[in-house]
């Protein structure tokens, strides 16, 4: 965090921004949800916590003094959100998938101002890369290269859904980023859609049949995947096309609905078979249930008033990052991470086959 340009006027700064910074992602890691909650768990944390922080001590005794609410407010206001994203997201380089969506801040809403819309990238293991927020009056499209340019994507298949099947994206992977692709194909690329709608399904043999049951629905996939080289798709570096057809039933209610999605991608048959397209499309819906979903039930982001300045985004990178650092402690339910934490707020997060006793380590 040294790397961040500190957004405050020098004259009057009594706190360094990276201590700053850690409290607040510190605060976010035990449950803090606003910027007052914050600010109490800074107020209210031990001196041995202060120093690991990096608190300077005032006085002839040394006391660390923690930073105040409204200075806690005015620096996560302040400070770069898409440096702040970056330094403290996961690099992708050696993952196998990276996932791109946005979700849109609800609450952040107001009179004047539209409700901030963030673009995150998502490893294929739930571990959030990067996001930023999308300008108003723009949409995700324009920025989809901005959003992945800082990184070394090599290798590294990108999932997206139906929106950023463009063009400019497949090529920009490609033949920039000498990464690879698997795009969703809905309806905003009508002839694309209709091109593939009209392919010969029923003869193909490549397939794959998934079955999962969890949630109170069950739920079968089947995959189906075509060699596109042949089949004049009219679309930069695409090899592999896929008809992904899903049967879910509500346990309780009995309910069956039926989806059918399209998907196609530059992998080629050896690099990707039928098992692996399938994969590779579950993983861009696991940036809903293991983040956005996440952010809204747990830490009730959609209900955040927060709206001035950067506030927003950075207090999403920094849930981003106590989701990240629960999950690498072994924590499967991050409620229940949080709650760990919550108990001890000034210690480490303890893995969740550890007794959370006796343990003063910030």
């Amino acid at each position: 965090m040294t790397a961040l340009p500190d957004p405050r006027d020098r004259r009057g700064r009594r706190h360094e921004l990276t201590p700053m910074l850690l409290a607040a992602a510190c605060a976010v890691l035990a449950g803090a949800r606003s910027y007052l909650t914050i600010g109490q768990w800074a107020r209210h944390a031990p001196q041995h916590t202060l120093v690991r922080l990096g608190i300077r001590a005032h006085g002839p005794l040394g006391v660390r003094t923690p930073p105040s609410t409204s200075t806690l407010r005015r620096v996560l206001i302040l400070v770069c959100p898409g440096g702040l994203a970056d330094l403290l997201g996961t690099a992708p380089g050696g993952t196998d998938t990276v996932a791109v969506a946005g979700k849109t801040a609800r609450g952040s809403r107001t009179e004047t101002q539209a409700a901030a819309h963030l673009l995150a990238a998502v490893t294929g293991a739930g571990n959030t890369v990067t996001q930023l927020r999308v300008p108003a009056k723009t949409n995700e499209v324009t920025g989809f290269a901005r959003l992945l340019a800082p990184f070394d994507l090599t290798g590294v298949t990108v999932t997206a859904d139906a929106l950023h099947t463009q063009r400019e994206h497949a090529r920009y992977l490609v033949e920039d980023k000498n990464a690879h692709y698997l795009l969703l194909v809905k309806g905003n690329q009508p002839r694309l859609h209709a091109a593939l709608r009209s392919l010969p399904w029923c003869q193909v043999r490549a397939r794959r049949y998934d079955r999962e049951r969890g949630h109170g629905r069950r739920e079968t996939r089947s995959t189906h995947v075509l060699t596109a080289t042949d089949l004049h798709l009219d679309f930069p570096h695409v090899v592999q096309a896929a008809k992904i057809l899903r049967h879910r039933t509500d346990v309780r209610k009995g309910k069956v609905t039926r989806q059918t999605v399209y998907a196609i991608t530059d992998l080629t048959a050896q690099q990707a078979s039928p098992q692996k397209v399938a994969q590779l499309a579950r993983s861009q819906w696991t940036i809903e249930n293991r983040l956005h979903f996440v952010r809204d039930t747990t830490f009730a982001e959609d209900a955040s008033k927060i709206r001035t300045g950067h506030g927003p985004e950075n207090m999403a990178t920094l849930r981003n990052l106590a989701i990240d650092t629960l999950r690498r402690a072994g924590h499967r339910s991050i409620a229940a991470g949080l709650r760990e934490v919550s108990y001890m707020p000034h210690s480490r997060p303890p893995r969740p086959t550890q007794p959370a006793l006796n343990s003063n380590n910030p």
